[in-house]
């Protein structure tokens, strides 16, 4: 217990001379930095404005900031953060300025208040109709593992949407599939069917690659629109001069609905979190809808390839994708009475525990 006691007081004490570097000569609090173009914010003193008590770890490069129902972890010189155990990135690294941590004015706006208060920025709409998205297809294959006559990215992200779209539809949701067969749809007709169809919430599923790092790299990514004004995270990612899309007068939802649903792929099948990212792509930039892009984890990998073609393991994926909806749907929805999630199998065991990105 002294031990325990004697851990807390240190902890409190860096946090205090966190604190006490923000004040400026008269007492004041310190001011927002410019910081080649951005605004950047104090993260102690957005803490103090919002309620928030923290501490930093690893010589002031890890910033904890908690209250009673919320934890933030801040990595400086790092876009990784953690909001209550899911992995997100920022639009922009966390930077230190002679040893203030401090985290930019876009990223509390359009990242952090948004997910610690949903009800604040989410106009409730209740959610009827669905549209899944199989990535690729016909002439697209999409990743290919195993030579010519391997596995096609196409054919499993297709199985999945089928077997998510029964799950669906058995709570009552009408469901529409922008293919339900081995056909090529060109990118741009996809959201125009979720557009034309009434739509209520758009998912593209997809299935990950890496040449490098095969043995490590592995878990999901759930992708949702780039904010105005920051580049996204993607690999083949644009500058943040892109402008506003469509989807940008839904991204906050788009963001629920992502963390909502990384949140549940990774505790409800115990893999990797490689967390909420953000990205312009084709399929989500005309979506006039919450619309998000799951990667459901690397077929490259030897253990998690092996899961993602087979169907039990799929239908796993399946019930926690509907879990992530029906979370969204609590939040930014009004309340509706469905019936309880169909009981699986117990999720197969995963080729590594939950942790932070591996590249």
């Amino acid at each position: 217990m002294r031990a325990a006691q004697a851990i807390c007081a240190a902890m409190t004490q860096r946090f205090a001379l966190f604190v006490a570097v923000l004040i400026v000569a008269g007492g004041s609090a310190a001011h927002a930095a410019l910081i080649y173009g951005h605004n950047y914010t104090p993260l102690a003193e957005w803490a103090r404005g919002n309620g928030f008590y923290g501490y930093t770890r690893n010589h002031g490069n890890e910033v904890t900031l908690t209250n009673r129902t919320a934890r933030l972890v801040f990595e400086v010189d790092s876009a990784l953060a953690e909001i209550n155990g899911v992995n997100v990135r920022l639009s922009f690294p966390v930077a230190n300025v002679k040893g203030v941590p401090l985290v930019t004015q876009l990223d509390l706006d359009k990242t952090i208040l948004p997910l610690l208060f949903p009800s604040r920025y989410v106009e409730p709409k209740k959610i009827m109709t669905i549209c899944l998205d199989p990535g690729h297809g016909g002439k697209d294959t999409g990743n290919r593992v195993g030579g010519f006559f391997g596995h096609s990215e196409k054919t499993y992200t297709l199985a999945l949407a089928l077997e998510l779209r029964d799950q669906l539809k058995k709570l009552g949701f009408n469901v529409i599939l922008t293919r339900t067969k081995d056909t090529f749809v060109e990118l741009p007709m996809r959201p125009d069917l979720a557009n034309e169809r009434g739509a209520d919430l758009f998912v593209s599923l997809h299935f990950n690659a890496t040449q490098a790092g095969k043995n490590e790299v592995e878990g999901p990514e759930t992708y949702c629109i780039t904010p105005v004004g920051a580049a996204s995270s993607n690999a083949q990612g644009e500058g943040g001069n892109y402008g506003s899309t469509t989807a940008n007068r839904f991204e906050y939802k788009s963001l629920l609905l992502a963390y909502q649903m990384e949140k549940s792929l990774v505790r409800n099948l115990g893999v990797e979190d490689r967390g909420v990212r953000r990205a312009r792509f084709a399929v989500l930039r005309d979506a006039e809808m919450p619309a998000i892009l799951i990667e459901g984890g690397y077929m490259t990998h030897p253990t998690e390839g092996k899961k993602i073609y087979d169907s039990a393991y799929r239908r796993q994926m399946a019930a926690a994708m509907v879990k992530g909806i029906l979370a969204y749907q609590k939040l930014a929805a009004p309340a509706v009475s469905v019936p309880a999630v169909p009981a699986h199998h117990s999720p197969l065991k995963s080729g590594g525990a939950m942790g932070h990105y591996k590249n």
